[in-house]
């Protein structure tokens, strides 16, 4: 969650990028989702807060069973990360006859 106070006076384009009027910029909506995919505590919209909610240590070692992230899925034949550590422009902006 993201209020109009959080973003500091001195940030560049502060006016333009977040103009006075709306209090929240992103109102948050967070939750907590069990390992079977059931939302189990919030959402937690348009207030600061803590979300707690008690999960079922079985369920979790059961869901990650299920998805195999080392194993068959991990596809270094096909998929590969690369981290690029040179410093980046945050949007670059081409025309359509780019």
């Amino acid at each position: 969650m993201l209020t109009h106070e959080d973003i500091p006076k001195d940030f560049p384009d502060r006016a333009r990028l977040y103009p006075d009027g709306e209090e929240w910029i992103n109102p948050g909506d967070s939750v907590v989702i069990a390992p079977g995919g059931e939302m189990i505590g919030g959402p937690l919209r348009d207030e600061k807060g803590l979300l707690y909610a008690e999960v079922d240590t079985g369920q979790v070692a059961r869901a990650r069973r299920t998805l195999d992230l080392v194993g068959h899925y991990a596809r270094p034949d096909i998929f590969r990360l690369e981290i690029d550590t040179r410093p980046q422009r945050p949007a670059v902006f081409k025309t359509p006859t780019d």
